[in-house]
């Protein structure tokens, strides 16, 4: 057997650089590092050696670095990913949120924390955790709950059974997740003598789970009984491929299709069959055929409670529940008859055996009457010296958009308000981060869409409170002139969750930067601070500037800046549904025991 001598940080590179997708591209496409004491001597030395085949970027925070990873493989439906490599301590540990946010999402992502030394032999090191009672634990054991696959590496032989299993992780339909090799900092450095054939090029095929004919069976026979079936399309029909097949099986059996944040723009936003989105943030026309539906069909979607307004929106007594899935864990939720499949194949082989089935007619006039209503939310205001809506500023962006513009967002005001409102023409245009509802995903995520896909318009959406929780990356979006047009909309403070305060009765308090403490003084001026990290910049007083502002960023290089103030009380008022956020059950506020009668009504309705 012919080997070779490398280090274990040198053979982990190696190794990695090998790993393909099946359009024969690597299937990590790059990796984020920030180097410490931890990983600057092993792995730095190693990823300098084969910067060539495979590309370092420099970040500034270990968690956006991975947001831009994770954004990178969102928009690439999980067909290829990125590495990011922290040392030990803070370095690590800024890395485990955004580890639960892959995880959520179930999206692959290569962590390599440094770690501390595997011989002891210089215990503690600098950033070392100890735990007095067990000599094992390392602080990035902090991994093991947001990784679908966590490992060690105390020798360097390990490497020939740990990176076989994260890719099999990452490349797995079910699986998939973040990957945390915690990688020792002394092992780095150590030699050992690699078999070549483990450097061989290896094709990782993403495997298509084809579904088993009694529960096939069971499916048709459901959906043929079914007078008013609606589909709930999730996250799975992007990263199936399944688009196509899931417009050709609701157009052949005419089956209305509502839209999860996940799924959003799996079919264009005005076809007739799309009554968009649905649940907590969702359309009028879509909650209602969901309430009426005797059944819901979920295609890649795990059902989280703002789908399914906290299982409260399927009020049909009759509903059956089916979910096609590639993962049973959600296949199985709430009782569903399971369809476990690959996203594509089961609505294929579904429409083959459903042949000439067709559902009730869809009422035109909802959808119609929805988009009457809320198209004049989104119109140019009257009064342009009027504090705009965000709303408004939905407009101007949308107006502002072409057939290739990708929005995205993750937490905040902006995820609601763009699930209602935004129209995404074709699949893939609508890129939000709301399974962990991450603040701070926006700017580093926008970077990671256009990474992943150049030839697109990328605007990202955010507010001034995800702005402050995270803006170092746009730093680095001037420093690898990534053109992203960033629409910071100032509301000063936490808008959207001082109205959910309100809502349920709260005084409003410590939200808006007004209602805090010592929060009257604060002035933020978030045009010279983006200016200092080298972006252009527009700060617009009105609808009307803000979209000579939007025309100025389609020919602007590098990232381009918008600040718009807003009000931050308004939200559309159409649509929607109920949400399940506990209310408290004694008050001195006569409004927070109102609202207390209204949510003991509401959890009754649960099904």
């Amino acid at each position: 057997m012919k080997t070779v001598r490398l280090t274990a940080a040198q053979a982990m590179v190696r190794y990695i650089s090998a790993q393909l997708n099946e359009d024969d591209l690597p299937f990590i496409a790059g990796c984020w590092a920030i180097f410490g004491h931890g990983n600057v001597a092993g792995i730095g030395e190693a990823l300098h050696g084969a910067r060539d085949e495979l590309q370092t970027y420099r970040g500034h925070n270990e968690q956006t670095m991975c947001h831009a990873a994770i954004a990178y493989a969102k928009q690439s439906a999980r067909k290829r990913a990125m590495m990011v490599t922290s040392s030990i301590g803070p370095g690590a540990t800024n890395m485990v949120t955004a580890a639960a946010l892959a995880h959520v999402n179930r999206l692959p992502l290569l962590l390599i924390p440094g770690d501390v030394f595997a011989n002891r032999e210089p215990d503690p090191v600098l950033q070392q955790i100890e735990d007095f009672d067990d000599g094992t634990v390392s602080v990035t054991d902090c991994f093991r709950p947001v990784s679908r696959y966590f490992d060690r590496i105390t020798r360097p032989e390990q490497l020939l059974s740990a990176l076989p299993r994260a890719f099999a992780t990452m490349t797995d339909p079910e699986k998939c997740g973040p990957v945390t090799l915690a990688f020792c900092q002394d092992v780095q450095a150590e030699a050992f003598d690699y078999p070549l054939s483990f450097f061989a090029p290896h094709k990782w095929l993403f495997r298509r789970i084809q579904p088993d004919q009694r529960e096939l069976d069971g499916v048709v026979k459901a959906i043929r009984a079914a007078k008013s079936p609606v589909i709930i399309a999730g996250g799975g029909v992007h990263y199936s491929d399944a688009t196509d097949a899931l417009l050709t099986f609701a157009e052949a059996h005419n089956i209305p299709v509502v839209e999860t944040q996940a799924g959003k723009s799996a079919l264009a936003w005005d076809h007739p069959l799309n009554l968009g989105a649905v649940g907590v943030t969702g359309t009028a026309p879509a909650n209602a055929a969901c309430e009426a539906a005797d059944l819901v069909l979920g295609v890649g979607t795990r059902f989280q409670d703002f789908t399914t307004g906290s299982w409260t929106l399927f009020k049909n007594p009759d509903r059956q529940l089916v979910s096609i899935n590639i993962g049973a864990y959600d296949a199985l939720k709430r009782g569903a008859t399971p369809l476990v499949s690959d996203a594509q194949v089961a609505l294929e082989k579904l429409g083959s055996a459903l042949g000439s089935f067709r559902a009730m007619p869809v009422d035109a006039t909802q959808k119609a009457d929805w988009f009457k209503a809320v198209d004049a939310l989104t119109a140019i205001p009257k009064n342009n010296n009027q504090l705009p809506t965000d709303q408004q500023v939905i407009g101007a962006v949308q107006r502002a958009s072409s057939f290739d513009t990708v929005v995205m967002s993750a937490a905040g005001t902006m995820p609601g308000e763009l699930h209602k409102l935004w129209k995404s023409p074709r699949p893939g245009g609508y890129h939000m981060e709301y399974g962990y509802s991450c603040m701070g995903y926006e700017i580093a995520g926008a970077m990671g869409v256009k990474m992943a896909q150049p030839e697109r318009d990328v605007i990202c959406m955010l507010g001034d409170g995800s702005y402050m929780m995270a803006n170092s990356e746009l730093a680095t979006a001037v420093m690898m002139d990534i053109k992203i047009t960033i629409v910071l909309t100032d509301n000063r403070g936490y808008g959207c969750i001082n109205r959910l305060q309100m809502a349920t009765g709260g005084a409003e308090f410590n939200n808006l930067l007004t209602h805090s403490h010592r929060g009257q003084n604060s002035q933020i001026d978030f045009v010279a601070h983006a200016a200092s990290m080298g972006a252009t910049l527009e700060k617009a007083t009105n609808i009307a500037e803000l979209e000579q502002a939007l025309e100025q960023a389609k020919t602007a290089s590098g990232p381009f800046v918008i600040v718009i103030d807003t009000d931050p009380y308004p939200s559309t008022p159409d649509g929607g549904h109920w949400w399940d956020v506990a209310v408290p059950e004694i008050s001195k506020r006569t409004e927070v025991d109102t609202a207390h009668a209204s949510y003991i009504t509401q959890k009754k309705e649960r099904t």
